[in-house]
């Protein structure tokens, strides 16, 4: 059976339902004036001339009466009950109902003191809207209030939940719009209230706001009918409650009070259900869930015609109530007299002579309406204003004891783990970890058995660490964890999401829309800066030989790369020390989106905690025990940026010692990508004359890189040895193999790299041909091995830095000291030609 929250039995009195008409035919008002008007006569003094309308007419009419009407109930809920509210929009491109409603609230002069409350505000702001140096047409950054666009349809819901987590005190009123409602993400979201603690969470009511139609076509979910839409919302967890208008002989006055008693019915549902889970005193933390305590969360579906309001017909075709009402109802104002002539009476229809007095100021009844605590003024929805820093135990504690380089191995993510369990159980109400059912995969379970995970749902006996109070957030939709985190971090909290390295692509433009979001509030000086949206990728590319190419794409550092300098960054951390240096770095960073790349293999310890947190400082820089340039200018720089690349790379290293011991071999190590760049393309870029003393300007440079080699060689193309620059990395050979017959599809083995420096150090290659055709029959062998007995040979798989040597990471721009091991072998065949 469905449950179905009842409407209030309280009736709105006539003058409380003329108070929540007159807002709503303000806030109408305001809206068409924003889409329509210059702003020189706001008030519509005089008839409507040609030149007080706006040449190009952009912004999205159908959705803002609508979003008018909810903000209206909203805010009456608000005031009535002293709640802590936000009011998230779903369909964003409704714009003007936000801006309007948060100008009549006074919060977008508070913030904005030259759009006064008056005429000459009032004229401002329907000026500035989709006008050139104005605002967006959406409900964007410089939208008080705001922690949604709504630009991109989908992720409302999320957003929604991941502000009301941790915030018992919080109300978050979701509109989602039904033609949102057609996306996977918004799909998706609906099972967020299996993650809900009613004892330590806020609330989320969401509004599915039905009115029929998209850009052109209906909305699906609007031609269900209201038996089969409260079946389907029932299945997914809620108890919802329908409100439609208006009917046939109806006016706004009947939807005003069926929708006010829906809305008070639904909070009282939430407070009904918030109260009994407060009142168990912590029993609700057990962790199997029985049926019977598994809550049935309100929810309001909305029926209203698209466009309500707004003409009925235009040129002899239906306009409100179709799809022609999705934008501009009326085009062509400033060259039509009769279209000119409707937008003057669709807009005098709101008497604006009642809602505003002579000042243009709204009359004092509708300032009555505000509430003590505004949506709009929420310091919630100005995340940063309300974070506060995570307490970080130091990870020093936790760092494994390295003797020499290589000597040790330990699984990176494995040893995170343990610092990042710490950091959750220090952090109870601000700290979250996000992935999509991969957490224990990346070998992070010692954050689930400090914790648990989150479930608020139906238990099983065989859960594993499941409560309503779990800090692990886990489910199969890296949509839904990604929109749970930046709600999260956009309410001032903060959190870390991992992923397998190549699923993560699947919110590729969520992190668009974030970081588009981070640039704009950067350059707000309202907005203070927020916590920074932290990605950890573990399963990457090169330990996924046992899934094979589906599981095998690097390319998200390509993506991350071609955001604003000011916003992006990207580590490659090589092993377990310089993974905590890192993370200990990106968790107290704001305003950043940071890309971290660790394996979750054994792989090889180098550096000790100290040199890990100099290395890391430093960005990138010379390991003096893996040179032997002896301090002198080298023949080649071996460069490596990832844990595998680095292997590959001390191996091709240690080939080219054994070998050809007279080589001048420099080996730098890159934590930091964009260190990379230019310093006048990256505020991490390295200034060219540190980068020319550690790269050289004329020496050839073999690099083993973690991702696609292009990407390298675009971070590095105003460096002046761009050209001498040789990358390997990942170049779309995969499948199921072994790990290093993966790194050899892809020439990126250790006896690729070097012969690449045979190839490439002037006159070695004529004198030691024989020798690559040793590494290349070496290559070959391996390969065969992998091929006829399913594993590595011994003496790769098992390889070790032979060469021993004293930990100095030499700083940028210094010359690499003395040691390394280096064979007293004295050989003059392996000097290149001068």
């Amino acid at each position: 059976m469905v449950v179905t929250t009842q409407a209030s039995t309280r009736q709105l009195d006539d003058a409380e339902v003329e108070g929540l008409d007159r807002w709503w035919r303000a806030a109408n008002y305001l809206a068409v004036g924003q889409i329509y008007l210059m702003g020189d006569d706001p008030l519509l003094t005089r008839p409507l001339a040609a030149a007080s309308t706006k040449p190009r007419l952009l912004g999205h009419w159908g959705t803002t009466p609508g979003l008018n009407l909810l903000w209206a109930h909203a805010s009456r809920c608000v005031r009535e009950r002293d709640l802590e509210a936000i009011f998230v929009t779903g369909p964003g491109h409704g714009g003007p109902a936000v801006v309007a409603s948060t100008w009549l609230e006074g919060t977008w002069t508070d913030v904005y003191p030259d759009v006064s409350r008056d005429a000459a505000g009032m004229g401002k702001l329907f000026r500035q809207f989709s006008f050139p140096g104005g605002i967006p047409s959406h409900v964007a950054a410089d939208v008080p209030g705001s922690i949604h666009e709504g630009g991109e349809l989908g992720y409302s819901l999320a957003h929604a939940h991941g502000a009301a987590f941790d915030d018992p005190g919080l109300v978050v009123f979701c509109v989602v719009g039904d033609g949102e409602a057609e996306t996977g993400p918004l799909a998706g979201s609906w099972q967020s209230v299996a993650f809900v603690d009613a004892a330590r969470d806020g609330a989320v009511l969401p509004v599915l706001h039905l009115n029929g139609w998209k850009i052109a076509n209906p909305t699906t979910v609007a031609r269900l009918s209201d038996d089969d839409l409260v079946a389907h919302l029932g299945g997914r967890g809620y108890a919802p409650v329908v409100v439609e208008g208006p009917h046939e002989g109806e006016t706004s006055a009947d939807v005003h009070r069926r929708l006010a008693a829906a809305l008070d019915g639904c909070l009282d549902g939430i407070a009904a259900i918030q109260a009994r889970a407060r009142g168990r005193a912590g029993d609700d933390d057990h962790e199997v869930v029985g049926t019977d305590d598994v809550p049935r969360w309100p929810l309001l579906v909305l029926r209203t015609p698209k466009g309500w309001t707004g003409p009925a017909e235009v040129d002899g075709e239906r306009v409100e109530g179709t799809w022609r009402a999705h934008q501009v109802p009326i085009s062509e104002v400033r060259g039509d007299d009769e279209n000119r002539r409707r937008l003057e009476e669709w807009m005098r229809s709101y008497r604006p002579e009642e809602l505003f007095d002579a000042d243009g100021r709204p009359q004092q009844d509708l300032l009555d309406l505000v509430p003590r605590r505004p949506m709009s003024a929420n310091p919630r929805t100005n995340g940063g204003s309300v974070s506060r820093p995570l307490r970080l135990a130091d990870f020093r504690d936790h760092a494994v004891e390295v003797r020499g380089p290589g000597e040790t191995m330990h699984s990176p993510t494995t040893v995170l783990g343990d610092w990042l369990a710490r950091v959750a159980v220090d952090n109870p109400t601000t700290f979250r970890l996000f992935g999509p059912d991969e957490v224990a995969s990346n070998r992070l379970q010692a954050v689930v058995e400090a914790v648990g995970r989150a479930w608020a749902g139906k238990g099983d006996p065989d859960d594993d660490r499941m409560r309503p109070s779990g800090r692990v957030m886990e489910v199969l939709s890296e949509h839904l964890v990604q929109g749970w985190l930046e709600g999260y971090l956009l309410t001032g909290r903060h959190g870390v999401l991992t992923s397998y390295e190549a699923f993560v692509h699947i919110v590729d433009s969520m992190l668009n829309q974030h970081a588009k979001w981070l640039k704009v509030t950067r350059q707000l000086p309202w907005r203070d800066p927020l916590p920074s949206l932290n990605y950890l990728l573990s399963s990457h590319v090169w330990r996924q030989d046992h899934n094979g190419f589906s599981h095998q794409d690097p390319g998200f550092l390509d993506h991350v790369a071609t955001k604003k300098a000011e916003i992006s960054r990207i580590y490659l951390p090589p092993d377990a020390n310089t993974l905590l240096s890192t993370m200990d770095h990106v968790l107290r960073s704001e305003h950043y989106v940071n890309v971290v790349v660790a394996g979750k293999q054994m792989v090889h310890d180098y550096l000790p905690v100290q040199e890990a947190v100099e290395h890391c400082a430093r960005g990138l820089g010379i390991w003096d025990w893996a040179s032997s340039d002896e301090g002198e200018e080298p023949d080649v720089v071996v460069a490596a940026a990832g844990d595998v690349p680095t292997l590959e790379a001390l191996a091709a290293v240690d080939l080219l010692r054994t070998h050809l011991p007279r080589l001048r071999v420099r080996f730098v190590n890159v934590v930091d990508l964009m260190r990379l760049q230019s310093a006048s393309e990256h505020p991490h870029g390295m200034p060219d004359a540190e980068f020319d003393a550690v790269f050289t300007r004329d020496r050839p440079v073999v690099m083993a890189f973690h991702g696609y080699p292009a990407l390298v060689h675009r971070l590095t193309y105003r460096r002046a040895n761009n050209g001498g620059f040789h990358v390997r990395g990942f170049v779309e050979e995969g499948t199921t193999t072994t790990p290093f017959d993966m790194v050899s599809a892809n020439d990126m083995d250790r006896f690729r790299l070097a012969a690449d420096v045979l190839e490439r150090v002037p006159g070695l290659l004529p004198r030691h041909a024989a020798l690559r055709q040793r590494l290349m029959d070496a290559r070959r062998r391996a390969r065969e091995h992998a091929y006829e007995h399913g594993e590595d040979p011994e003496e790769i798989s098992g390889w070790r830095w032979p060469h021993g040597g004293v930990h100095h990471a030499m700083p940028a721009g210094t010359p690499a000291g003395r040691g390394g091991g280096r064979p007293a072998v004295d050989d003059a065949g392996d000097r290149p030609t001068p």
